[in-house]
């Protein structure tokens, strides 16, 4: 990668030229800030200080989606989650969406974006569940043989993590997703919800 050979100061150097006012505030050791400011601007051509300047548009609006999920809690605002009661179905679904992102070219999508050159398999971007163990199996960190199996594991993993999270928060209302008519469940619930607003 381009950072392993020119060493971490070059990329805060090169930061500095594209937007000096995030350099100036990161340590020219700060691997993951550094590279996430200059995938910003490669993929924007947008300096991420221009993100945050002043009162802007841009960050007004994020300040107040932040506003309103930290406001959830305390509010009325209807919470649906769709949680499986069967964790085999859910097991069996991540297979079907993991084989399907396969069968789509998912292979030949991570090797296009490694072949750029402007990326690196510590950018949030390709820290993603599938792009990941793609990148790791291009590299030779495991046979190419083990990708499908360690991607399903990532990704349910993740599905683990995102359900800890769900329960973490009482006030939702919980829809098992793995039963028929779950989908007519969540609209008979918001239909409710509006037609009787507390």
């Amino acid at each position: 990668t381009q950072a392993g050979i020119l060493g971490w100061p070059a990329m805060h150097a090169q930061l500095a030229d594209v937007d000096p006012v995030t350099a100036a505030r990161l340590n020219p050791a700060d691997s993951q800030r550094i590279s996430r400011a200059l995938e910003v601007y490669r993929i924007s051509g947008r300096a991420l200080s221009a993100f945050h300047t002043g009162k802007s548009r841009a960050k007004d609006e994020v300040d107040t989606r932040v506003d309103e999920l930290k406001g959830l809690e305390d509010s009325n605002a209807l919470m649906i989650a769709l949680e499986p009661v069967d964790r085999a179905w859910l097991h069996e679904r991540i297979a079907q969406r993991f084989d399907a992102m396969l069968a789509d070219g998912l292979i030949d999508e991570v090797k296009a974006l490694r072949a750029r050159g402007d990326l690196q398999p510590d950018l949030p971007s390709m820290r993603c569940v599938g792009y990941r163990q793609v990148w790791e199996a291009l590299d030779g960190q495991w046979p190419m043989t083990e990708l499908r199996e360690r991607g399903i594991a990532a990704t349910r993993q993740l599905a683990k993590r995102q359900l800890t999270w769900l329960r973490s928060t009482p006030q939702r209302q919980v829809v098992a997703c793995d039963v028929p008519g779950a989908v007519e469940l969540v609209l008979g619930i918001a239909k409710n919800s509006i037609d009787s607003p507390k």
